[in-house]
């Protein structure tokens, strides 16, 4: 007596492949767009270093100078918060103006207003300073602080 042998028939085999495929493009779509995802707020998460940055040296410099005019020989001179008002950096800088390594992607622009947010304050001694980076076609942060003399 001879025992049966059972294989797999070819229509049982062009199915299983199909599932395994449709499974496979399944789990790596999901993959790629985590992927995609955490590049996108990697590159957050930089621009907005990046506009800590710029807006922490901002906020260190006087709206009004006490020790008269200040001298302009560059953004590493200033004095004034006022002087970095239609600044644009096309990649980021240091405060001397040389290119951060890596960081050529990004674009800085910052806008000083005069502001009178701030209870107490005079408003010719407040101002508002926004510091905005893009960091693609469709992102970009901006951060917002006050500084007064006062």
């Amino acid at each position: 007596m001879r025992g049966t042998q059972r294989g797999v028939s070819l229509i049982e085999l062009i199915v299983a492949i199909t599932v395994v495929a449709i499974a496979a493009t399944t789990i790596l779509g999901a993959i790629t767009a985590v992927a995609s995802r955490s590049a996108v707020a990697m590159q957050q998460q930089q621009a907005i270093a990046i506009a800590q940055a710029y807006l922490d040296e901002i906020l260190q410099r006087w709206v009004v100078d006490p020790n008269g005019a200040p001298p302009n020989t560059g953004r590493g001179s200033w004095d004034l918060v006022d002087q970095y008002n239609g600044l644009v950096d096309a990649g980021a800088r240091d405060q001397f103006g040389n290119a951060i390594t890596g960081l050529a992607g990004y674009t800085v622009s910052v806008t000083v207003a005069q502001s009178s947010g701030l209870a107490g304050a005079p408003s010719a001694a407040t101002r508002r300073v926004d510091v905005s980076v893009s960091y693609s076609s469709t992102g970009s942060v901006t951060l917002s602080g006050y500084r007064t003399n006062y």
